[in-house]
């Protein structure tokens, strides 16, 4: 297997995770350049990391050495660089949100396609193992029909963090809590029970914080054309606590808390998958293990070596950023 040479766009809060994977993963990839328009940001980063640095942009995605790039800039950079990288005929693995609107979503989707490019997304809670345990499950049938479901994102945000320029605006987050924080686990609660219709919702900015967008949102859903459910999903939630996604079948009830999988089987017997490590719940976002995050590379370089589209891929977050759209209108 060849080593897949990369380049890491964006080296602000969220690049902690990536670069940890990519020394992991040290066998399949090499960083080729890590790039930020601020020297501050380089100056930091090389004095944690070893790959080589970059204020030039375009340098690092244009360097013909590059096959890659994960992009790592705020959301409202996302349309103009994605763009950037696609048509430089790189393939794409790019944080969550992917545009500030799905119609911008939709459009880098409909470039990756067209340059034939592999195009991820950077939604790693699909990657935990209890997250796939229960996916696994459910496609084999052994939890029966899905009668009743949950989904709760009960996580907290100071307002120091709502303080920082641009954080819950429209202009340079595209939305709040569904669209920032929620996103990673309604991701994967879709991805779990198929086709999510919302009858009723609403969304507010509580007490608890000064900030353009929601810090709250709620709906009441129908999944899967039977099942109900309810979804809440807040940054208001002192001190934060993690996600929960509660499916109910015929069979046995499945409780999914973190990277927690809990099975209550109607005959009595319980299971337990996973670990209970901190999931950035709370004040810290960055507060948990990087090992989700490697498997979302290494997932995304086994889709360039072998030709297939990532788990979490342009149709797949289309789906999802609908989703969302349904639960604001």
């Amino acid at each position: 297997m060849s080593r897949r040479g990369i380049a890491i766009v964006g080296l602000g809060m969220a690049v902690g995770p990536h670069a940890r994977s990519l020394q992991d993963l040290a066998d399949r990839v090499e960083v080729i350049w890590a790039a930020s328009r601020s020297e501050e940001r380089c100056r930091a980063f090389a004095g944690q990391f070893s790959f080589p640095v970059t204020t030039d942009i375009n340098r690092a995605i244009t360097d013909d050495h590059v096959e890659a790039v994960i992009l790592l800039t705020p959301p409202a950079s996302h349309g103009e660089l994605g763009d950037a990288i696609l048509r430089a005929g790189k393939h794409l693995l790019i944080e969550k949100p992917v545009g500030l609107t799905t119609a911008d979503t939709e459009y880098l989707a409909t470039l990756a396609a067209e340059k034939q490019r592999r195009f991820g997304v950077v939604l790693q809670h699909r990657f935990r193992p209890a997250s796939r345990h229960l996916a696994s499950l459910i496609a084999g049938g052994s939890l029966g029909t899905l009668c009743v479901v949950q989904c709760i994102v009960p996580w907290w945000r100071p307002q120091s963090y709502y303080d920082e320029p641009g954080r819950g605006t429209l202009a340079r987050d595209g939305g709040g809590v569904l669209l920032t924080q929620a996103i990673h686990t309604l991701d994967l609660f879709r991805s779990l029970v198929g086709s999510v219709e919302v009858i009723a919702g609403h969304t507010a900015t509580t007490a608890l914080h000064r900030m353009e967008t929601e810090d709250y949102a709620a709906a009441l859903v129908r999944v899967g054309g039977a099942a109900l459910g309810t979804i809440m999903a807040t940054t208001a939630f002192y001190p934060g606590f993690a996600e929960r996604i509660e499916l109910v079948f015929t069979k046995a009830t499945a409780r999914l808390e973190g990277g927690t999988l809990e099975l209550y089987h109607q005959d009595g017997r319980r299971e337990r998958f996973g670990d209970e490590s901190a999931m950035g719940s709370g004040a810290d976002p960055m507060a948990f293990s990087h090992d989700a995050h490697r498997a979302v590379i290494a997932d995304f370089l086994s889709a360039i070596d072998e030709g297939r589209d990532p788990l979490v891929n342009g149709p797949e977050i289309v789906a999802t950023r609908k989703l969302l759209d349904a639960m604001l209108a």
